[in-house]
């Protein structure tokens, strides 16, 4: 207990703060599209609909790694993207906690989106219709009425977005780097304590992260009983 509480005394919190600051702006972006896109692959229907949507999951089953690589690509320095930035803005994303916020808003998308998408079909579409006749435009009626009807379901999905998005390593690392102090998130403080023998701090930054994410996990099956 002794070692335990003089690691806790003289520990570097910044992973941590980092993460907590990563998955929070990383989850707020995954969560406005995904309600958008969940509300559009549930309520309406065209060509090619199946496929965008199967797009939109790809992040779920590809190898994190292929997101990191694909945002290089998109995003990098030498891309038309990267190089526009950097020129006229004198911005880049890589080598920067953006560019976690970027992989993990990605990652963390699908969680959200397939939660929405099944919360906005689960609406009785009369309500919206019995809203409709009092006169209220759609997005009143989508606001007032859809929305607040799905939005356990959301919120649910949200929170499981927000654990994905606070373990995130692969494409973060690709397009971020772990840089101390600037951009090393608790996943790879893990592994930068782990290649560096330091099992206690290793085991210490485990134990922070397990809990973290068993506390939004109890949360999340709380507002899927909800639905």
């Amino acid at each position: 207990m002794r070692a335990m509480s003089a690691l806790l005394a003289t520990m570097d919190w910044f992973p941590l703060i980092l993460s907590l600051k990563v998955a929070a702006v990383a989850t707020l972006l995954a969560t406005i599209a995904g309600i958008a896109l969940g509300w559009v692959f549930a309520r309406k229907q065209f060509p090619g609909s199946g496929v965008l949507e199967a797009v939109c999951m790809l992040p779920l089953v590809l190898p994190p790694t292929v997101i990191g690589y694909a945002i290089l690509v998109a995003a990098g320095r030498r891309s038309p993207l990267g190089s526009w930035l950097r020129a006229h803005l004198d911005y880049t994303i890589i080598f920067s906690w953006h560019g976690a916020v970027v992989a993990s808003s990605i990652v963390a998308l699908p969680l959200v989106l397939k939660s929405a998408s099944a919360a906005f079909a689960g609406v009785d579409l009369s309500l919206e219709a019995a809203a409709s006749t009092l006169r209220q435009s759609p997005l009143s009626v989508f606001l007032r009425v859809t929305l607040p009807l799905a939005w356990p379901g959301i919120l649910a999905g949200t929170l499981l977005a927000f654990a994905r998005a606070m373990g995130e390593f692969g494409a973060s690392l690709m397009v971020a780097g772990s840089i101390p102090q600037q951009t090393q998130t608790l996943s790879m403080a893990i592994y930068d304590s782990v290649q560096a023998g330091q099992d206690d701090l290793a085991l210490l930054l485990v134990a922070i992260t397990s809990v973290l994410s068993i506390t939004v996990l109890v949360l999340s099956n709380r507002f899927f009983s909800l639905r």
